[in-house]
């Protein structure tokens, strides 16, 4: 986690010489929003439920606020898919902002694939890629040794790599006793190549190693006569050398423009989300989300790892 990160390099900075292994990916409460991040075969939830294929959106994630150096997180994202018979194309990107204490990242990605489908409005099956540019960044000048005088000899070091994802994902409208549910399903590892960054100074070096995340998801969309929905969902990660992470959430969209869900994971992060959702159910033809997520930890931390707060807008329309 975050917290890991923090320890384990200023453990490392201590010694001069050592590996850093942690987790490099952000998180976020509101999964379904991002899903296109950690998944580059993905389509937006707007497209699931309400048919709109061009979406944009951007969030803003402060995580375990009161704590000194917290983690920050911005992104900004675009998602396109093509329509017609046989395989319509999937594009997007996104970009990245991440700052945890003295260490941060900064990324830009693009991603492409194709949705397999006769009419990609009911089925499909993506697959699609993801590939970026990302700069890893460490500020010594704040990171404090066993003397809280002495700092190390170094700053602003930075180090520049390439990234790539891959990812499947499949959704279905469903018949019978379930008629016009949309259920979807995905696996994907959003950074595919392990990387070791080495920060050298006068006193030494020391090692940053990226390494691989593996992330499930499923989910339901229910959908009722009155234009409300309820979304169950089911989003799994793994990251070698940590437990399987599950988080279960469950969202309900009101008939107007109201939205609110709830959620824990295996990790013990309690959920709560809520937001406006500005489509048909306001006689507005294109769709304006705004949503707000809070997270709080039941974890063997303990509640002093502070409290999270989440900001996502996203607006998706026709061609």
């Amino acid at each position: 986690m975050m917290s890991f990160r923090q320890l384990a390099l200023g453990l490392c900075l201590f010694f001069t010489v050592g590996i850093l292994s942690a987790q490099q990916l952000s998180l976020f409460t509101q999964y379904r929003e991002n899903a296109t991040i950690l998944n580059p075969a993905a389509v937006e939830s707007d497209f699931l439920a309400y048919g709109q294929p061009i979406t944009l959106g951007a969030s803003y994630r402060s995580q375990w606020n009161g704590i000194a150096g917290n983690p920050r997180t911005q992104a900004l994202r675009f998602s396109f898919i093509g329509d017609g018979s046989g395989a319509s194309l999937l594009t997007g990107g996104y970009i990245m902002n991440d700052q945890t204490g003295p260490t941060g990242f900064t990324g830009i990605y693009g991603r492409i694939g194709a949705v397999i489908s006769g009419d990609p409005e009911y089925s499909g099956l993506a697959v699609a890629i993801s590939g970026g540019l990302v700069q890893y960044r460490v500020n010594a000048n704040e990171i404090n040794l066993r003397d809280p005088n002495d700092v190390l000899g170094m700053n602003n070091q930075t180090e520049m790599f390439p990234d790539v994802g891959a990812g499947i994902y499949f959704y279905q409208m469903l018949s019978g006793a379930m008629d016009g549910d949309m259920f979807y399903a995905g696996v994907s590892v959003p950074q595919v190549a392990g990387i070791d960054l080495t920060f050298k100074n006068d006193a030494g070096e020391f090692a940053v190693q990226r390494v691989k995340h593996f992330y499930g998801m499923v989910g339901l969309y229910h959908f009722f006569r009155n234009d409300g929905y309820i979304e169950p969902s089911l989003w799994i990660k793994y990251v070698n050398g940590a437990p399987i992470n599950a988080d279960l959430n469950f969202r309900y969209q009101t008939p107007a423009a109201l939205w609110i869900g709830t959620g824990a994971s295996s990790s013990g992060n309690f959920h709560f989300e809520a937001g406006f959702n500005l489509g048909d159910n306001v006689g507005f033809y294109n769709n304006l989300k705004i949503g707000y997520g809070y997270d709080y930890s039941f974890s063997s931390f303990g509640p002093s790892v502070g409290n999270t707060h989440e900001l996502q807008v996203s607006y998706s329309f026709d061609r």
